[in-house]
């Protein structure tokens, strides 16, 4: 446990208390990141003295340094597996998760690419070698680059779940990287190339396909339409106490300045109050 953070056993459940201390430790999820680094600063800035530390580890191990105590708040851009839930339950840890956005999964090509869309079914064919000319779906005679999000991460975890299937494996030649930003970036740099990113890590330097005649967008992630979409969740050990620096900073994605940070970061932010 890192040793300038201090627990508080209250009612036998184990509650993150650094907000007597001023300091937070944050870990996990590449794609809550960027979102778990905005609402630090803004924090810190408001509240000089305040230490928070955020690190991009990937959601597999923000859910270890949750289980080992490493952290106080594991950025996840899934939900906990069943074997992350036996292992914390048999610990004593007793998760908790705080939604904070909404995030849809755009599947990306070269800008140069002339396909614009693609079904489901038709990703999942890419993914797993069926289909490997850009020429079978519409597009020029140019081989299929795969890139994929490292098995570790919660975005390939979503990918898996919504677009592969639980017993689909990835192409052997499939190119894997570490976060949405690398995957962006071979991309950009790739004309055969196809990937998947977190909707904040699109920008013009690729191009976003529509899957099943939708167009990855806030609006469409929150009407449930665009097909490859998710939760981005924060969680804590035990519900932190009302006036922990754990319940300050998570109560953020509900604020009007927490909203406006999770929209320009370009993710949706959770609807209602």
């Amino acid at each position: 446990m890192n040793q300038n953070v201090v627990m508080s056993v209250v009612l036998g459940i184990s509650v993150v208390s650094a907000h007597a201390q001023g300091k937070l430790v944050m870990d996990g999820s590449t794609t809550v990141g960027p979102i778990a680094k905005a609402f630090a600063e803004t924090y810190m800035r408001q509240n000089p003295g305040v230490n928070i530390t955020v690190s991009e580890s990937g959601s597999g191990n923000g859910a270890k340094a949750l289980l080992n105590g490493t952290c106080d708040i594991a950025n996840l851009s899934r939900h906990l597996k069943e074997s992350e839930k036996k292992a914390m339950s048999e610990k004593g840890v007793k998760p908790v998760a705080h939604v904070v956005a909404f995030d849809a999964l755009p599947v990306i090509v070269h800008p140069s690419n002339r396909v614009k869309g693609l079904t489901v079914d038709q990703i999942r064919d890419i993914y797993t070698g069926k289909i490997t000319n850009w020429k079978e779906i519409g597009g020029g005679d140019q081989r299929i680059v795969v890139i994929s999000r490292d098995t570790n991460s919660g975005t390939f975890e979503t990918f898996k779940e919504l677009v592969l299937g639980n017993d689909s494996k990835i192409v052997a030649s499939a190119e894997y990287t570490g976060s949405n930003g690398g995957v962006r970036q071979r991309v950009q740099m790739t004309k055969g190339a196809i990937g998947y990113a977190g909707l904040g890590f699109v920008d013009r330097s690729v191009k976003a396909l529509e899957v099943n005649g939708v167009v990855p967008s806030a609006e469409s992630v929150i009407a449930k339409q665009y097909p490859i979409s998710r939760e981005l969740y924060m969680f804590t050990n035990g519900e932190p106490a009302a006036d922990s620096l754990a319940a300050k900073l998570l109560s953020m994605s509900r604020t009007e300045k927490g909203r406006e940070i999770i929209e320009e970061i370009g993710y949706v932010p959770v609807p209602g109050k």
